[in-house]
């Protein structure tokens, strides 16, 4: 089996490919830049602009699926015009993968997307699982329906569909959870407002494994990247601190304030989204990690 990756050399893509790797799965993979582009057997790369629309499209010889990952990072202010490019880095590439397939021969039969679950919204009390309607109004809900329409294309072109809608990704050298270890390291940590929205996660090995286990089951349609049980930002924020044996003595940090210095991107640190597992649970899927305490001591204590 080879496979084609978009945002391989990301936080999540990084451990898919030591994932198919570790499955004997071969990969190729799209780069912005050419100095990043290696020739062997098990790992190629090819070059992709996504401005340009401009792609090599032996990227997709013997290729038989496509996970699809690219898209610019939501953690850095958002300015309007760095809101339009986190948009447009996500439809843009999944049309330029769209265009060069179009009146080419090829044997791809599903493509596995990347999606968020900030596409449902923000509820203390709601429980999500695939089949809600009710979309999220703010600018992150925007994101995730562009995407996920974005990439309905591909059914265009005899390639089927599915989506992994990914929760909060706990990994050691990036995303969250580095940012949230270094106060409390320091003794400074709090949670955020009232700490009772909803941080549904998921351990970055438990996810890679998703992605490949949908493809390799061929499991069309939306399923969510999050493990069993949901957690609140207070109990996120008092594991963390009780794994790593530091004590959180401040009083949690006041919404007003992260707005002042956050702007809109502090939506971020207070939307509230409890998302279900079951429905991918249901398909034979093993998380694991179950529950927060053995993730965090898989990524913190070793």
């Amino acid at each position: 089996m080879r496979i084609l990756i978009t945002g391989a050399t990301g936080l999540v893509g990084q451990q898919i490919v030591k994932s198919c790797h570790r499955d004997n799965i071969a990969v190729n993979y799209l780069t912005t830049s050419k100095l990043k582009i290696k020739n062997d057997d098990n790992y190629k790369g090819f070059y992709w602009n996504i401005k340009t629309q401009e792609i090599d499209s032996n990227c997709f010889k013997n290729v038989d699926a496509i996970i699809h990952l690219a898209g610019a990072t939501v953690s850095k202010r958002w300015t309007p015009e760095y809101k339009e490019k986190i948009i447009s880095s996500r439809v843009k590439g999944a049309q330029l993968l769209v265009n060069a397939l179009k009146g080419e021969s090829h044997s791809i039969k599903q493509i596995v997307s990347a999606s968020g679950i900030s596409i449902y919204p923000d509820s203390l009390v709601n429980y999500y699982d695939e089949s809600f309607k009710e979309l999220n109004k703010s600018f992150l809900g925007d994101v995730v329906k562009a995407w996920e329409h974005s990439v309905e294309a591909f059914k265009t072109v005899n390639i089927a569909v599915s989506k992994i809608r990914i929760g909060l990704v706990l990994a050691k050298n990036g995303g969250a959870l580095p940012q949230m270890l270094k106060p409390i390291k320091y003794g400074v940590g709090a949670a955020f407002g009232n700490g009772k929205q909803w941080q549904s996660w998921i351990h970055i090995q438990d996810l890679a494994d998703m992605f490949l286990y949908v493809l390799k089951n061929g499991l069309i349609g939306v399923y969510n990247g999050v493990a069993p049980n949901p957690v609140t930002n207070k109990e996120l924020t008092k594991t963390i601190a009780k794994v790593v044996k530091r004590p959180l003595i401040l009083p949690n940090i006041p919404k007003f304030l992260m707005k002042i210095m956050m702007g809109e991107m502090h939506v971020l640190l207070f939307d509230s989204q409890r998302v279900s597992s079951n429905k991918i649970e249901k398909q034979g899927f093993y998380f694991k990690y179950h529950h927060l305490k053995p993730a965090l001591e898989d990524i913190l204590l070793i």
